[in-house]
């Protein structure tokens, strides 16, 4: 009598049926996720300051003004570069938003792996550019005064430029943001009122639509 031995199974063979290897196939198959614009990152663009309308206007200030206390304690930037009366001084607000701007391309995740050290070379240029603003604008840690503007052949010439001593920084930029932001919504409501005036409109001034 010849003796049998069982038969292993060849590997990946189902022992439920013994009709071949068992394939690993996926429970479903799905469609490629769909990606909407709503999750994709916003690209970074331009801030021209006098075109902002007032709402936009208060976001970008409180915007920029988190970034650049964020940038003063990261590189331990001196009052001589970076001073904490900087928003009353547009040569500093455009210098400033513009770094910044450039900062939000350069870390995008879209963005190539260089572009960091390219804004660093750049922050370096800046900086120095920063130095001449201060100087010649004369703000201080604890005082602030408007940039000396040179009067031309003609013109009036301004106020006599005076120190004012600022005790609470943080208190004084609300403050100012919340002039600027006034004065905006101000001239955005003549502007509107005026297209009413001249188009004979009924337009709505909180929201710029012309109601029926």
């Amino acid at each position: 009598m010849t003796d049998h031995t069982p038969e292993t199974d060849p590997p990946g063979t189902d022992p439920t049926n013994g009709e071949g290897p068992e394939l690993d196939e996926p429970d479903v198959f799905d469609d490629p996720p769909h990606v909407s614009d709503a999750d994709v990152p916003e690209t970074p663009h331009p801030v021209n300051w006098n075109l902002l309308s007032a709402h936009d206007l208060e976001t970008e200030w409180l915007a920029l003004n988190r970034w650049v206390d964020w940038l003063r304690h990261t590189y331990g930037l001196p009052a001589s570069v970076l001073p904490p009366f900087w928003h009353h001084h547009p040569e500093l607000l455009w210098e400033l938003s513009a770094l910044h701007l450039h900062w939000l391309g350069a870390y995008d995740p879209e963005q190539n792996a260089s572009a960091a050290i390219g804004w660093h070379r750049d922050f370096a240029d800046a900086r120095a550019r920063l130095r001449d603003w201060v100087a010649a604008s004369g703000t201080r840690i604890d005082r602030d005064r408007p940039t000396r503007q040179t009067t031309w052949p003609g013109e009036e010439p301004g106020p006599p430029v005076e120190d004012v001593v600022i005790a609470d920084r943080d208190a004084e930029f609300v403050e100012f943001v919340q002039a600027q932001v006034r004065r905006r919504q101000e001239a955005e409501d003549e502007f509107y009122a005026s297209l009413d005036d001249d188009l004979d409109l009924d337009v709505d001034p909180a929201t710029g639509e012309v109601r029926d």
